[in-house]
């Protein structure tokens, strides 16, 4: 099976590469600089971004064993500098750096196969090409006239990154390297992940049993589904009812569950949640003190089962936001499965979806014969609405909350609205505001309300629903809910915003 290989300098959107490369029917592997090797199936490298600047002291440099006069390399962002720097350029810190929308101009390329000679592009880059060596070629332009893309024979670089959406004809770009310049043949599929996944886990399992983390979400019923397909009944879905969930939404994730057939046992933890949460306002702070409260009742209902696996839904963007993707990799915020975790656990992890994004996971259930309208939900974090109320979580708090979301959706539905979108949701702020409510003066919360579009939630667009119908949501959460002064909308999309608040 034909392979390409990405090596891993630490940006947020290297697991993103790779699987843009499944999604061209190739398989591909994530490696880090120090480990990097090839084999007789590679057919192409990919260097991927980072964080750090070439010039600096103790930054990562080019695998030792790469033969870049024998393989097709594409460097992008600091893997182009990469590129650069070996080839005799020179490369420095910029004026004033390049971040969000870019257009460029391109030149003629094999890269550039079937693409406008303008395109919009993402940069996120401080640092730029100072110099090039005599034998490389410009082939891309930032409108700035910053070097946006080189060429010398097997070799391309590229300072933007064709990997995200926001990126046009990044896919056309990433298939003309990869079956065009490379010769990759398409011969990987969900088919073969999913036969894949299933041997994976019967060899890791064995015949010990496993305890399944369920939120209700797609990522921990999916990954429940493939777990049970490999070792049957010896896995126990658990469903925590944390108080945290959309309202009346725990009934209907219980009946869906139920519906897949899977053994759930239904456990209260709405005082041990609150009790824990009390007082505590620092996100980090919140998130680990919500999965360590998942990983104490996981514990006590293992013992009387006599697990040792706790099954969790763990996709890649819970572990590249958690900064644990790559030693070099910022951590934007610890999902509560990954970064927090407690440091010791009694139990061993089974994350089978982890390598895997959002919509890669909803393709592998649709494999699996989940239905669509499961599989098609609106993603919701694992905390719950633990990170949607910021500051202090109560139980009054979560009661507006799930009330103000619950009218959010209503209209959207009313108004056929509600799959528009990628995601909404509302999110009770920490201040209050002034308003009028017959005639007499009123100091209640404020709700904000979001709403994105995205494909696998690495990056996201704030979507443009029509104004009446936010109005109306506006007007129906500030009348019927007692407590609610103010409705504002977010705008801001990611980056530089993450998709929840906290």
């Amino acid at each position: 099976m034909h392979e390409i290989v990405v090596v891993d300098y630490g940006s947020q959107y290297t697991p993103l590469l790779a699987r843009r490369i499944r999604e061209l029917g190739v398989f591909s592997r994530i490696v880090d600089s120090k480990r990097f090797e090839i084999t007789k199936d590679t057919k192409g490298v990919i260097l991927s971004g980072g964080p750090q600047s070439v010039y600096e002291r103790g930054s990562l440099k080019l695998p030792e064993k790469i033969d870049l006069t024998n393989v097709p390399t594409l460097g992008i962002c600091y893997g182009m500098h990469l590129l650069v720097e070996s080839l005799g350029g020179r490369i420095s810190a910029g004026s004033s750096g390049e971040y969000g929308a870019t257009i460029v101009e391109l030149e003629k390329d094999e890269l550039f196969e079937g693409v406008p000679d303008n395109l919009k592009v993402l940069m996120s880059h401080g640092d730029s090409v100072l110099s090039l060596s005599d034998d490389c070629e410009v082939i891309a332009k930032s409108s700035r006239g910053i070097v946006a893309g080189i060429r010398k024979d097997l070799l391309r670089g590229l300072q933007f990154h064709p990997e995200v959406c926001h990126t046009e004809f990044g896919k056309r770009i990433l298939a003309n390297f990869v079956r065009g310049i490379c010769k990759a043949e398409g011969d990987w599929s969900i088919k073969v992940l999913e036969k894949d996944l299933i041997e994976g886990i019967k060899r890791h399992v064995g015949e010990e049993k496993v305890i399944a983390g369920l939120s209700g979400g797609v990522d921990s019923s999916v990954a429940a589904v493939i777990t049970s397909r490999a070792i049957g009944t010896n896995l126990t879905g658990v469903f925590v009812d944390h108080g945290l969930m959309r309202e009346r939404e725990a009934d209907e994730i219980l009946s869906i569950l139920r519906e897949l057939r899977m053994n759930v046992r239904v456990l209260d933890a709405k005082d041990l949640f609150f009790s824990r949460l009390k007082g505590v306002v620092d996100p980090e702070q919140k998130r680990r003190v919500i999965g360590e409260a998942f990983i104490e009742v996981f514990e006590r209902e293992a013992r009387k089962l006599g697990a040792t696996f706790l099954l969790q839904g763990t996709i890649m963007s819970d572990v590249i936001e958690s900064g644990s993707s790559s030693g070099t990799s910022d951590k934007i915020k610890s999902h509560h499965n990954v970064g927090g975790l407690p440091e010791r656990m009694a139990l061993k992890l089974l994350e089978p979806l982890r390598q895997l994004f959002k919509d890669e996971v909803r393709l592998l259930g649709k494999s699996l014969g989940i239905p669509d309208g499961f599989l098609n939900r609106h993603p919701f974090p694992g905390p719950g609405l633990g990170v949607r109320i910021l500051g202090e979580v109560t139980p009054e708090k979560a009661q507006v909350l799930q009330r103000a979301d619950r009218i959010f959706l209503e209209t959207l539905r009313s108004k056929k609205e509600d799959r528009s979108s990628w995601q909404a949701f509302a999110v009770l702020l920490p201040i209050s505001s002034v308003g009028v409510k017959g005639d007499r003066r009123s100091y209640g919360y404020v709700i904000a309300l979001r709403a994105v579009d995205s494909s696998e939630g690495m990056t996201a667009t704030s979507h443009e629903f029509p104004w009446h119908v936010l109005k109306e949501a506006a007007s129906r959460i500030v009348g019927e809910i007692p407590q609610v002064s103010r409705v504002v909308y977010d705008l801001t999309d990611k980056p530089p915003a993450t998709i929840e608040w906290e």
